[in-house]
């Protein structure tokens, strides 16, 4: 791939790219499958009034309900891999926007399931519930009599999930406008040429050793962003309302006491993690002023955040390099998660090169019946060898569950999401350091870590902060303009970085390019996933098969239990902050070893 121009996408091979024709072999069969799939929707009002009539009513209308969920799923899978890929292309966009609009309709018909449920007698359910083909419900009916004070009457229900897509149209608002229709311009290269700024490639410029490359990378990001710091503003401001507004109508006391009691997450864990930081923010300033002295500068600025310390070493990995470090570095988790591992590589689950239009960043996606594919920009460097590891461990936990799980559970928890993902950056970070046994080597490893403890515990905890406050600033009447979130956004970048940092302007202005601030109160769950894998880590490194056992249990748990109780079946009680406070000490092991390391 040319490193001066991005390629369109049918400039990548095959052999990169996702197999979406596992999921429809062609357009046509997803015009096939939506039109059938509309015409089972159809039915779902014959339901309505027998859902409790009996065990066997009970029964027929939840395996109809799972069957329509999953038709829909697969429609919305294929149309946003399909769009995702290149997102000026109208034809997938509208695809995307259909399959958005039918979920809206699902939502819409079933929405009388949980009132009817709760209307009806307890115990008579309850005794359905003792049936051997319902038994298998029994812990999503506990979930759903515990939602009881918050399911409204058959009629609320009905508007509120006709409203669904006009409440959710602000994160696709801001997804089209940050990922197809703002131009970012052409910066000065470390050649002196000129090269294509994008998403991908941002954080490339932001690791150069050349600091008028990261300077100018950075001024030209924040320059785009700040013409349209109103338009911004006004999506996310729309987004917060609509998060605010379904709590209310659902009579929880914030929009975060409505996310976290979804995931059966206690507020006090979001708290408690904000302590915890809060209390080890003397740790991330002793890491600012390292990176200050260690890069000798008179002035570190936030566009000095990435680039590596360490002079003279700069590990490349290839694509195909960096699976067969991923291979050896994960082996520590058995012969079965690798075999999964070569399938995901084999099968094309991965859309591995950036290309024109191409959705930023990474994930992992899938819905039950497809496979867990996942989305990469790749970059020849150590950062996008962690980002692999990172979703795979995302898919290989889907994998797992679904291939252990009914549809019922065959998801997991926001809330636990992060941890496999983040088990194996800490396993790579594990066999890396075993394997390179140089000094300086081992030096840049060891940065890359601080680097990822700096991006994940704290900057993700930095963002679940400010996030809260907008969500209490709406609640409370405050308009939320682009100089009232800039001028919030810098207060807190300041208390996190401190005061070794010299602060250009630009940066209170950083709130506009997150899209995690559009997925209600997400981001939390990064740090608490962090500090979960690093026990996790541990466990599995030290205690051998007994953990790889426990672990592996974990990941085919999906949500049959609560996400607290899952963890513990792996050996790790989130229900305190300990483990993110050993995280904490961890990273200031780590801190210490770079600085000797250094010297």
């Amino acid at each position: 791939m040319s490193q001066k121009e991005v390629l369109t996408r049918s400039q990548v091979p095959v052999e990169f790219t996702w197999d979406t024709a596992s999921i429809f072999a062609d357009d046509t069969s997803w015009e096939q499958s939506f039109k059938s799939a509309e015409d089972t929707l159809e039915t779902a009002a014959s339901f309505k009034g027998k859902l409790t009539e009996s065990p066997k009513s009970l029964l027929k209308a939840l395996e109809y309900r799972n069957h329509v969920i999953q038709l829909v799923e697969h429609l919305y899978t294929y149309a946003h891999l399909k769009s995702d890929v290149d997102t000026t292309n109208a034809l997938y966009l509208g695809f995307q926007s259909r399959a958005r609009s039918l979920y809206g309709k699902l939502a819409s018909e079933l929405s009388y399931y949980d009132t009817e449920l709760l209307e009806a007698d307890e115990d008579l359910v309850r005794s359905y519930l003792h049936q051997d083909a319902l038994k298998i419900y029994s812990h999503e009916f506990e979930i759903l009599f515990k939602r009881r004070a918050h399911i409204l009457s058959d009629k609320e229900e009905n508007i509120l999930a006709m409203a669904s897509e006009v409440l959710g149209a602000s994160g696709q608002i801001f997804s089209i406008l940050n990922n197809a229709d703002l131009k970012l311009p052409q910066i000065k290269g470390e050649d002196g040429t000129q090269v294509q700024l994008s998403q991908g490639r941002y954080g490339l410029f932001l690791e150069s050793k050349q600091r008028d490359v990261r300077k100018e990378a950075f001024k030209a990001m924040y320059a785009t962003y700040g013409a349209f710091k109103n338009t911004f503003a006004a999506t996310l401001s729309t987004n917060i309302k609509a998060h605010n507004f379904n709590s209310k109508v659902r009579h929880f006391n914030s929009a975060r006491e409505a996310a976290l009691f979804g995931n059966h997450i206690p507020e006090s864990v979001y708290d408690a993690l904000v302590n915890a930081i809060q209390e080890g923010l003397p740790l991330l300033h002793k890491y600012v002023a390292l990176r200050k002295k260690v890069l000798k500068l008179d002035d570190l600025r936030m566009y000095d955040l990435y680039v590596p310390m360490v002079e003279d070493v700069e590990m490349k990995f290839t694509y195909d390099e960096a699976k067969e470090v991923i291979l050896k570095a994960l082996s520590v988790l058995g012969e079965d998660y690798v075999s999964h591992l070569k399938e995901a590589f084999e099968n094309r689950w991965i859309d591995v090169l950036e290309n024109t239009g191409k959705r930023s960043g990474a994930y992992s996606s899938g819905s039950y019946n497809t496979n867990p594919f996942i989305l990469l920009n790749w970059q020849d460097n150590l950062d996008n060898v962690y980002t692999l590891a990172h979703e795979l461990g995302h898919s290989i936990h889907s994998y797992y569950t679904r291939k252990n799980q009914p549809f019922i559970y065959g998801d997991y928890s926001i809330f636990v999401a992060e941890v496999a993902s983040t088990t194996n950056e800490n396993l790579l970070t594990a066999y890396l350091l075993k394997t390179y046994k140089d000094p300086k080597i081992q030096a840049t490893i060891i940065n890359h870590y601080l680097d990822g403890v700096k991006g994940t515990v704290y900057r993700q905890t930095q963002f679940a902060e400010f996030e809260h406050f907008i969500h209490q600033a709406d609640s409370d009447g405050i308009a939320l303009t682009s100089d009232a979130l800039s001028e919030k956004y810098d207060a807190i970048n300041k208390a996190y970085y401190g005061p070794e940092m010299t602060y250009d302007e630009e940066i209170a202005s950083e709130w506009a390019r997150i899209p995690h601030f559009y997925y209600n109160y997400y981001v939390y769950q990064y740090a608490t996933g962090f500090s979960a894998a690093s026990a996790l880590a541990y466990k599995i490194l030290n205690e051998g098969e007994a953990a790889v056992t426990n672990y592996l249990k974990f990941l085919k748990a999906g949500s049959s239990v609560t996400p607290i109780d899952a963890l513990k079946i792996a050996g790790v009680d989130m229900s305190s902050n300990q483990a993110t406070l050993d995280a904490l000490k961890l990273f200031k092991q780590r801190l210490d070893e770079f600085e000797n390391l250094i010297k």
